[in-house]
């Protein structure tokens, strides 16, 4: 897998759109689009840059599988994880994230329909 893959597998992940990574690594969208597709050699310092945007070890983004870190993680037996930590401790970091990040989601549409209900009655 190579790093464009696995950047962006974790980007789809977390639910971070292009646009936005884009804009926190200060370039342009198509540019980050290239680096995920692999037609542009991505630099150490802005890969140490995704790493702080992703919120992951940078070492966890280069060791990044999906199929072995989703295989990984259903190789447990009687409650303990027999496959690699480091994808085990990234997929669980990176679905914490996605729930957090729905959660507030949910938290933002009940606040938003509660204003419309109050400014137009009940439906």
């Amino acid at each position: 897998m190579l790093i464009g893959d696995k950047v962006k597998s974790i980007r789809e992940l977390k639910n971070y759109t292009q646009q936005y990574i884009a804009c926190e690594l200060g370039i342009t969208q198509p540019a980050y689009s290239k680096i995920e597709k692999g037609k542009t050699r991505i630099s150490m310092v802005k890969l140490e840059q995704l790493a702080i945007i992703l919120e992951l070890p940078l070492q966890d983004i280069i060791n990044f599988e999906m199929h072995r870190d989703f295989n990984d993680d259903m190789n447990c037996e009687n409650g303990s994880h027999t496959g690699s930590f480091i994808g085990y401790s990234l997929l669980k970091k990176l679905y914490e994230d996605k729930i957090e990040l729905l959660e507030k989601f949910v938290s933002k549409t009940n606040n938003e329909l509660q204003i419309y209900r109050k400014k137009f009655g009940p439906l």
